[in-house]
């Protein structure tokens, strides 16, 4: 027999509501902290190979971005480089990254994971040492492009792989393949906020010293993938490099996401492209995009498993990326409808915050459903090929988008008129997205 529990007396009004107040403020200071618990008990119930390949994209992230926010500054002032030429290297950089990813993934189908991982680390390591050495325009151009093409080779050979393990462990029953992919971005943009601090803190010394951390990481990476990442993968088929092509280009559905897929990366490109005008006319200065930066990052860190798994019990994959495309959407938005107030201070910010806000929200449900979707859509044996594809179709929208809107930006237009373009955009991709078969397709 249970014990009989004494009778309850009822509180009287006050101290119910105080007690309700407190257990609501510590609930509230209580859940970023069972947050990252969370992610940690899933992270641990992963295999050794995707935490090794989740821990992979952290450390990618803060190698890489130790030394990226600092070179166009090192290049217009160090070397001296024109602005035009300064644009010039970036843009290759991007390129020959974005631009050759389908290259890594068919290489990484072709070869397996392991060798063209640690082909990529090695031509980083080179690249970065090179960068801290180059003072005239042709070295830095040569270390810039080989900086780009080292992650054209390692991060789809790395993400096709990490989708696949999901795939595999989603059908064996350990949860929704959306959480491997939710934590593979969370550790992406922890080294995107960790890099930066990194790079800062060296700079003080001086760019090549910056480089030079940032290739020492690659060492690390490199060194750790030697001993720990296996020979050859369970399950994953080599396969030829012809005939991969296409089938890429007729498989209307791929394509179909590759679109919707740019229309997200336009809108997120737009944090570096019409948001520091935007700031800069609000505030006076740039200064406040930094903490407007840490804002999606920190959101991103704390909230993209939790909202992952939100989607994942009531959204299948289409509805994930047609809800996160309307929130980007509705971010550009919010900013044409407050621009023709021309309001300044802190009050010419909030709009643009509301933007990072909404932009990043719909980047936590567009990206891990977008990855999520490929392996549904690949040939057999091709996950790297499509993945790669994906970056590099979606690349090209946002190469020409981004020149179509800075054109807008020239232009005697209103000033809200950009922004209602981008609002736009978005909107139309969820039309493009193609319907999601109920079956699964080969992975």
């Amino acid at each position: 027999m249970p014990e009989e529990s004494p009778p309850r007396t009822m509180p009287d009004s006050g101290t119910a509501s105080g007690s309700r107040a407190t257990s609501d403020s510590r609930a509230s200071a209580d859940r970023p902290q069972r947050r990252v618990l969370s992610s940690l008990r899933t992270f641990r119930s992963l295999s050794p190979l995707l935490r090794l390949l989740i821990l992979t994209q952290l450390a990618f992230n803060i190698g890489f971005f130790a030394v990226l926010p600092f070179l166009a500054e090192h290049l217009g002032t160090a070397i001296g480089m024109a602005g035009w030429l300064v644009g010039l290297v970036l843009g290759l950089r991007t390129f020959s990254q974005q631009g050759l990813f389908v290259v890594g993934g068919a290489l990484a189908d072709r070869y397996g994971v392991r060798p063209v991982v640690l082909a990529g680390c090695v031509l980083r390591i080179a690249g970065f040492g090179w960068l801290g050495y180059a003072e005239a325009s042709w070295a830095v151009i040569g270390a810039v492009l080989l900086i780009g093409f080292a992650a054209a080779l390692f991060s789809p050979a790395v993400e096709s792989e990490v989708a696949r393990q999901a795939v595999c462990r989603e059908e064996a029953g350990g949860g929704p393949r959306t959480d491997v992919l939710a934590l593979f971005t969370v550790a992406g943009q922890a080294g995107a906020f960790l890099g930066p601090l990194l790079g800062a803190l060296l700079l003080s010394v001086d760019f090549r010293t910056v480089c030079l951390a940032g290739a020492g990481v690659f060492v690390l990476v490199l060194a750790g993938h030697a001993w720990l990442l296996p020979q050859r993968i369970p399950g994953r088929a080599r396969v030829q490099l012809r005939g991969g092509v296409h089938g890429l280009v007729r498989n209307r559905r791929f394509l179909a996401l590759c679109c919707a897929y740019g229309a997200y990366l336009l809108g997120y490109n737009q944090l570096y492209q019409l948001l520091p005008v935007e700031v800069e006319r609000a505030a006076g200065s740039q200064a406040p995009l930094a903490w407007l930066f840490a804002l999606s990052s920190l959101l991103v860190v704390t909230a993209q498993l939790p909202v992952t798994r939100w989607a994942a019990d009531r959204l299948d994959l289409r509805r994930s990326m047609v809800a996160g495309l309307l929130l980007i959407s509705a971010g550009f938005a919010v900013v044409a409808a407050a621009r023709p107030a021309g309001w300044t201070g802190t009050a010419g910010l909030l709009p643009a915050a509301g933007y990072v806000v909404l932009l990043t929200l719909g980047q936590m449900l567009v990206a891990p459903a977008a990855r999520a979707w490929v392996p549904d859509l690949a040939a057999d044996g091709r996950l790297g090929l499509y993945t790669g594809a994906l970056s590099s179709v979606s690349g090209l929208i946002v190469l020409v988008g981004s020149a179509a809107t800075g054109s807008l930006l020239d232009t005697d237009l209103p000033p809200a008129v950009p922004w209602l373009v981008l609002a736009v955009i978005p909107v139309t991709a969820v039309v493009l997205l193609p319907r999601r078969r109920t079956e699964t397709g080969p992975t």
